[in-house]
């Protein structure tokens, strides 16, 4: 005891005093855990089955080639250093530019306030001192300073609204403007070659530096050119002039064809009356019964690979054709018997009008639709137009645009009996009535001369020439085809002749005062789909049947085409088309491709023929 610690006394030691002993916390410096565990516990049994298991995999492993034992020496772990930052510091540049303009604004901003201040404390009759440059100067600083203040005030756009503003520009008329030139740019870059072949212009060739040896080996291999110019080699250069007295050829330039189309028959193809490089182009699938939603595309030279305007329909298109007085307006007839007007100045889908909704539409497939200039009763500045159809329903109907589009008939294309010759001995039969008093009207044409006769092609092989004012509508008959007319087409030129082609794999001439054909071409065994004259010679037409183009010329021969090759490996020929501002042939195939031919070495008449026969192809078959 220590000696400062005072003694207990007698009573104190005599006195009960009470000690409550209560448990503390446990603190452990070193937990091992066992590695052995009582058979009587409760997952023993569980855990000898464990090593049951083990032991088992152990003595599969002894003599096994599946398993080896090796010594491995385990590398330690390198050391990884990480840091770890609590907040994250972000940090943003501002940039400000000031031109002279602001400049001058801003002094006369701070000109004018220190004005009004002294103004304000000045007596009445003094005015205020102007400013010195290093007041003014003092000033602009001061402003621009309060303005990057201002500027590093406001804070950082979210991530949604940096979303929102880049989607305002991708979506904005004037990007999606400045793509469509930058597209068109691109096009013209890529199919200069080409549109130059086109329009008859020389082919831009890019400037190509060049060293001395590869000067000399030029001029070798130009004077191998002229060697094979000699010999009579042919010439793959379109700027070479073709070698004399080698007969007509195509030259493919491109194919207006893109996924959109990829499926789709080529049905119609029509030109702009005003603007000769945009093309209409009518798609529509008619063989399945599962028949497509048809398309009306409108094609540029600006851009070979994607139509300007797509105009999707319910039904396939079967015929397309522009406006003459109103070039923007396109006429769009379907399989369906509807016929509608688009406004191709717009970028919307939707018809201008449609005769859905008329009570006299057509029940039966529009195979035919045209603008025609009515002559009769209008001045020379002053010709109406009327847009004329003809369908399967046996109607050819004249169509009024006005708040709706609506129709009237012009001719009901009745069904003739069919005249047999009967035999000696033979009883006359009774005939069968039709299913229809009607028969299908398939094609027509108008005079080029006479807007109220044209010619109208039925599906029972017949051709009528028939007139709008005349009483008797029907004017003739001609019959000759055993199949139905295609096409129909009247000679620019020769005026009174027209050629016709069918089903039964022929092509007709026909004389308008003769009931008869004068000629009968016949070449394959295919369907005749298309028939066209050439725009610049009144000898020379074009026909496409399933697998071929043929042109004949019929100053050279009437029995053989000059040319006939395959021009669509994929598809079936369906439709064709000249251009009209060059030396071009458009073909449509059933793959949904229109590819542009160049014609190379198709001789117009020579003066020789045309001193001879100044009546055109008439006197020339006379002769």
């Amino acid at each position: 005891r220590d000696e400062g610690e005072a003694a207990l006394t007698e009573a104190e030691l005599e006195r009960s005093v009470d000690v409550v002993l209560t448990e503390t916390d446990t603190l452990w410096m070193l937990d091992l855990p066992t590695a052995l565990v009582s058979t009587e516990a409760e997952g023993a049994v569980r855990l000898l089955e464990r090593n049951k298991i083990y032991v088992e995999i152990c003595n599969a492993k002894i003599g096994s080639e599946y398993f080896e034992d090796k010594i491995v020496q385990t590398f330690s772990g390198a050391a990884k250093t990480k840091e770890v930052q609590c907040e994250t510091i972000t940090m943003a540049e501002k940039g400000m530019m000031v031109t002279s303009w602001d400049l001058d604004t801003s002094l006369n901003a701070s000109e004018a306030e220190p004005a009004e201040t002294e103004e304000a404390k000045a007596p009445a009759g003094k005015s205020s001192k102007s400013p010195t440059a290093e007041e003014a100067v003092a000033v602009l600083s001061a402003t621009a300073s309060s303005l990057t203040i201002a500027e590093s005030a406001v804070p950082a756009r979210s991530h949604e609204e940096k979303e929102c503003h880049s989607e305002a520009i991708l979506t904005s008329a004037k990007l999606q403007q400045d793509l469509v030139v930058m597209e068109r740019i691109l096009m013209e870059n890529i199919f200069q070659p080409k549109l130059a072949v086109y329009r008859q212009v020389p082919v831009l060739i890019e400037p190509v530096v060049i060293s001395d040896t590869e000067v000399e080996e030029a001029e070798e291999d130009e004077e191998e050119k002229e060697e094979e110019k000699k010999e009579g080699t042919s010439l793959s250069d379109p700027n070479e002039s073709p070698a004399e007295g080698a007969g007509p050829r195509l030259e493919q330039l491109w194919s207006y064809r893109c996924d959109l189309t990829r499926g789709h028959s080529v049905s119609s193809m029509a030109w702009n009356k005003v603007n000769p490089d945009l093309l209409a182009v009518g798609y529509g699938e008619f063989v399945s019964q599962d028949q497509k939603k048809g398309l009306a595309c409108c094609w540029s030279l600006k851009n070979p690979m994607w139509p300007e305007r797509v105009f999707r329909c319910e039904r396939g298109v079967t015929a397309v054709d522009f406006s003459l007085a109103s070039p923007h307006l396109l006429a769009v007839g379907m399989a369906n018997g509807c016929v509608a007007i688009y406004d191709v100045r717009s970028r919307k889908d939707a018809a201008l009008l449609d005769s859905s909704a008329s009570l006299n539409k057509h029940k039966g497939p529009v195979w035919q639709l045209r603008w025609v200039e009515q002559h009769r009763g209008a001045t020379a500045g002053d010709k109406k137009e009327r847009l004329m159809c003809i369908s399967g329903d046996g109607r050819m109907t004249q169509w009024f645009i006005q708040q709706r589009l609506d129709c009237s008939d012009v001719m009901k294309i009745k069904r003739t009996e069919s005249r047999k010759k009967k035999l000696p001995g033979e009883r006359e039969r009774k005939s069968e009535a039709p299913i229809s008093q009607q028969a299908a009207g398939m094609c027509f044409d108008f005079h080029p001369e006479d807007t109220d006769i044209f010619l109208a092609g039925t599906e029972e092989g017949h051709i009528y020439c028939c007139s709008c004012s005349s009483k008797e509508q029907i004017l003739g008959t001609y019959r000759g085809h055993k199949g139905p007319v295609y096409k129909v087409a009247w000679n620019p030129s020769s005026t009174d002749m027209f050629l016709s082609c069918s089903a039964d794999w022929s092509i007709l001439l026909w004389h308008r005062d003769s009931h008869t054909p004068l000629l009968t071409f016949t070449s394959v065994t295919a369907f005749v789909h298309d028939i066209k004259w050439a725009p610049k010679s009144a000898f020379i037409f074009t026909a496409v049947n399933e697998k071929r183009v043929e042109i004949w010329d019929l100053s050279v021969s009437i029995f053989d085409p000059v040319l006939s090759c395959a021009a669509s490996p994929e598809g079936n020929l369906s439709s064709l088309l000249f251009a009209s501002n060059a030396e071009c042939l458009l073909l449509g195939d059933s793959c949904g491709h229109v590819g542009v031919w160049q014609l190379h070495n198709l001789a117009g008449p020579s003066p020789e023929q045309v001193r001879l026969c100044p009546g055109g192809l008439g006197s020339f078959l006379s002769t």
